[in-house]
């Protein structure tokens, strides 16, 4: 049997952390098993669903690196099938047509919060006579759900679950504008699509015991289910926009890398033993429902950032220099082959893309450097006369490569009977207008002779 997970967003809004955790969860386990991984776009909230929503959601997927078969599935477009299925069970004696009015159900609902009873529509039209319906009224359809026993569903991540038919009511399958409910048409797509798993969270678990009601009416084979644990804030409480920025475009604004959103978001409720640094070759060979805990993960900025620098570490340099350059605009041929022999050094004090471009500049800057208020302050006279001193003997130095500069510096250093550093530092404020910045011999190799005299003559008393 082919193994189809799918992914099944409604595009009322951003991609959240939640949202694509469950999708790279079931991407991961359709890889795991040889088979398809589908997207599905629940856009039958037609007042709520927008384009934007859905462009977000296909770019954050995109971004993210899950891939998935064919094009996406939109359930707005099915609606006659939702309605087909429906008009099935009616015809079968397994739903049936119900007249209530609004204020019925307003009634229905008013007395049960005061017996204390919990809210269900009570089955008066289930036996009724339709004869009896009133005149002018469209009528919904309602499944006529088992009244009594358990629904039992073996979870895979939850363990056996179960709950008695008589807290679940006949919920509404078409509404009486002929409209499908969410209820039904997430299972018919799930039916014509051949899912297999369902993978979500376990916000989703009470719907499932109401959606498994219509697979058995139909004679459907039934998808496995998974339901993940919710992610909390750091405070123990779901995430939300209080505990940092939800939507997936927000880490991508913040310079965090696709492969490291990956690995982070996998270990969110799934572990391997000790393992933190999972690749994504890795993560498709070890992954799998037993991983999953039962446990809420509690989403942490600062291992998302400190996983984030690893991968800059170890990204490729031309590819971080087109990230960089997405965030700092064109440059000519010259200045990019700076920027790119440059890389290492940077990359390896960055945690994220935007560090990593703030610090770029000292390579994309001209001849000129503004000093930040710290830099400037170790640019006082005393500095920018060794500089000035400094200057005749760099433009004569033979061999411009890091040890020579830095014995130069060193030899400078002495004759001026100054310690290195202020020598150093000064070249790093002058060079750089910072003062932390790669190693500033480093930086002058990688400035070039012609560059870095340029700058060091810019700011000569």
């Amino acid at each position: 049997m082919k193994r189809v997970a799918r992914f099944a967003p409604s595009p009322t809004g951003f991609l959240h952390i939640g949202g694509a955790r469950t999708a790279l969860f079931n991407w991961l386990w359709a890889r795991h098993h040889g088979g398809s991984f589908l997207l599905r776009i629940e856009d039958t909230d037609r007042q709520r669903s927008t384009p934007e929503a859905i462009e977000k959601i296909i770019d954050g997927l995109t971004w993210l690196g899950l891939d998935w078969e064919g094009e996406p599935i939109f359930q707005s477009q099915r609606a006659d099938r939702h309605a087909e299925v429906a008009r099935i069970l009616l015809e079968q004696g397994k739903a049936y047509r119900c007249w209530c009015s609004q204020q019925e159900l307003a009634d229905m609902r008013e007395k049960a919060r005061a017996e204390g009873r919990p809210i269900r529509y009570d089955g008066r039209w289930r036996d009724r006579d339709p004869a009896e319906a009133p005149p002018g009224v469209d009528p919904v359809i309602r499944i006529k759900a088992p009244q009594d026993g358990d629904t039992v569903i073996q979870d895979g991540v939850q363990g056996e679950v179960r709950v008695a038919n008589d807290q679940l009511d006949d919920m509404v399958l078409l509404r009486a504008d002929g409209t499908p409910t969410y209820m039904l048409a997430v299972v018919v797509d799930d039916h014509d699509m051949g899912v297999t798993q369902v993978i979500r969270g376990a916000d989703h678990l009470t719907n499932t015991f109401r959606q498994v009601q219509i697979f058995r009416a139909m004679g459907w084979p039934e998808p496995a289910f998974a339901h993940v644990p919710l992610i909390h804030g750091p405070d123990g409480a779901k995430f939300s926009k209080r505990h940092g920025a939800p939507g997936l475009e927000d880490y991508r604004a913040m310079g965090i890398l696709p492969e490291a959103m990956r690995n982070y978001l996998l270990r969110l409720g799934w572990g391997h033993g000790d393992d933190e640094i999972i690749a994504t070759e890795q993560a498709i060979a070890w992954f799998d429902l037993d991983g999953v805990g039962r446990s809420p993960a509690r989403f942490d900025m600062d291992k998302l950032t400190a996983l984030n620098a690893h991968y800059l570490r170890n990204a490729d340099n031309a590819r971080l220099v087109d990230l960089v350059l997405e965030r700092l605009g064109p440059i000519d041929d010259a200045v990019r082959a700076r920027l790119l022999r440059g890389m290492d050094g940077l990359k390896a004090r960055a945690r994220t893309v935007v560090e990593l471009a703030d610090a770029a500049q000292v390579y994309t800057a001209g001849a000129a450097v503004a000093p930040d208020a710290k830099a400037a302050a170790v640019l006082d006279q005393a500095a920018r006369g060794r500089l000035a001193a400094f200057v005749p003997i760099l433009a004569s130095q033979p061999d411009w490569t890091v040890q020579a500069l830095e014995g130069a510096a060193r030899a400078f250093a002495e004759g001026a009977g100054v310690p290195l550093g202020q020598v150093a530092q000064p070249l790093r404020a002058a060079l750089t207008g910072r003062t932390v910045s790669p190693g500033i011999f480093d930086v002058m190799v990688t400035l070039g002779r012609d560059l870095t005299l340029a700058r060091l003559r810019a700011i000569q008393p």
